[in-house]
């Protein structure tokens, strides 16, 4: 038995110490917003906050988040930035097909944390990683710009 702290609520889980925390989150607590690319943490569509850091939870043992601040997708639009970057993602039209986005929103969170006025090779840094097959890049880009402004 563990538990885990994610999104302000402790839960307890009964899984296997290397299992990781995607499926954690999917198949044991029901929190389906972050998705499965990869596996192989190459392409940031399962992206999670741990401690407000962006963190791949595909390859992340559920083991090394106990004792961590766990945040998914869920819970993002919560705090000041997870929301505007949110909003921002509407004004944009950033999403195409959506299966990437999660992720998208999670990293450009995660980056506008650490460099709230992010410039474009901030924004290129930090975003990169993160795949998404649409291409949808530029309004990725100019979403999280619009905020960094703000």
């Amino acid at each position: 038995m563990q538990t885990l702290s994610i999104n302000g609520q402790d839960q307890v889980v009964d899984v296997p110490e290397d299992m990781p925390l995607l499926w954690v989150l999917r198949d044991v607590l029901g929190l389906t917003g972050t998705k499965y690319g990869c596996g192989i943490a190459q392409c940031g569509v399962c992206t999670v906050h741990l401690d407000g850091k962006a963190v791949r939870s595909c390859v992340l043992p559920v083991s090394n988040a106990v004792g961590h601040q766990i945040t998914t997708i869920e819970a993002i639009g919560q705090t000041p930035v997870g929301q505007a970057v949110q909003s921002a993602w509407l004004a944009h039209e950033v999403v195409q097909c959506g299966y990437c986005q999660s992720g998208q929103i999670m990293a450009a969170v995660a980056l506008l944390q650490t460099h709230p006025e992010a410039d474009d090779q901030q924004i290129v840094n930090g975003m990169s990683g993160n795949m998404c097959r649409c291409a949808t890049y530029t309004r990725i880009r100019a979403a999280i710009k619009s905020v960094s402004k703000a």
